[in-house]
């Protein structure tokens, strides 16, 4: 799934952010959009984050599926699963939050299949924290390779039989409305050095999925990264409550870290040791129109309920628009 550029086959990826199913209707746009240039197909890698890889779970699963935009598009319009998932959780004394958030993914997206399913599409990194050792914990799969998860300080093992809706939900359990995923040394031999390691939402890491990308192995010659993620906003009066000064703390070190990542990727391009970063955020602009989509899109929440017709026809508007002007400004080669 290389493209062919002068006589040389070049590798494209892509990263796709955290942000709930805001996230996967932003990103959703970027898939139409590629789709349409002819680019889709072509993707080599794909790296995912809580809901970008609801999006791009779906995506790989169903790699030459003719319907498969469309069917992400109308479980986006008809579902709301947090409020099913914490309820049920709740009532339920034999199954976790997390338990039903998995079988809410298993029951209207990924049909019972695990990591092995994946063998056929692009490589997909699905990623979380691990909050025994405070590493990504990824599950990989794909382009005929091996299905694995793990992280590089505990090692990696094979999973064909993990449950593709399992890897999603730890991807997606952003604290504290869902608990981490449990992992013991029957599942995961590696957790033995700690007794057991939890899995929590990989935004928590790197909530646009970039550390996998630039791995050796993968030599990434672009890297489309598609940020739906939550940026930050000045608030008109400073915070107090303690609950409140929590959230922020969180929003603004998640904001440090999109910059950080951000400059990894510039510097590695500059030195001849990373890929063509093509970086776009929710609140990018460029032009009257899409400054009205940024500011609409940016103000819908980072949750997992169902979006509505408007708002999912500017989250892919927007998604759509940014990532052609880039590859336009940055990459035409890519498209000529």
């Amino acid at each position: 799934m290389t493209i062919n550029i002068n006589g040389n086959e070049r590798r494209v990826g892509l990263a796709l952010s955290g942000g709930g199913f805001r996230a996967a209707a932003f990103h959703l746009g970027v898939f139409r959009k590629l789709a349409a240039l002819g680019l889709l197909q072509k993707i080599d890698l794909i790296s995912c984050v809580s809901g970008g890889s609801i999006a791009g779970a779906y995506l790989a699963l169903n790699w030459r599926a003719p319907n498969v935009l469309d069917d992400l598009d109308n479980y986006l319009a008809t579902r709301s699963i947090a409020v099913e998932s914490v309820i049920g959780g709740i009532l339920d004394p034999f199954e976790s939050r997390l338990d039903k958030l998995a079988g809410t993914y298993d029951r209207d997206l990924f049909g019972g299949k695990s990591m092995a399913a994946f063998l056929n599409g692009p490589r997909i990194y699905l990623n979380t924290t691990n909050l025994a050792t405070g590493n990504l914990f990824f599950f990989v799969a794909g382009a005929g390779g091996r299905s694995e998860f793990g992280e590089h300080e505990l090692g990696v093992v094979e999973a064909p039989d993990f449950s593709i809706a399992r890897a999603v939900a730890a991807s997606s359990a952003f604290p504290p409305v869902f608990p981490p995923l449990r992992l013991g040394p029957d599942v995961y031999p590696p957790a033995a050095r700690c007794d057991y390691v939890t899995l929590s939402d990989g935004g928590l890491y790197d909530n646009m999925g970039i550390n996998p990308t630039l791995r050796a192995r993968n030599a990434l010659d672009y890297l489309i990264v598609s940020d739906g993620g939550k940026p930050f906003s000045i608030k008109a009066g400073p915070t107090e409550s303690s609950a409140l000064v929590l959230r922020e703390a969180l929003d603004i070190m998640m904001e440090q870290i999109r910059g950080l990542e951000f400059d990894r990727l510039e510097h590695r391009h500059k030195a001849g040791a990373g890929p063509t970063p093509l970086w776009f955020s929710i609140d990018s602009a460029e032009g009257e129109q899409q400054a009205g989509d940024a500011a609409f899109a940016s103000s819908i929440g980072t949750n997992l309920k169902a979006l509505n017709a408007a708002e999912r026809a500017v989250l892919s508007r927007h998604g759509g628009a940014l990532v052609e002007s880039r590859i336009r400004r940055y990459a035409a080669e890519l498209i000529a």
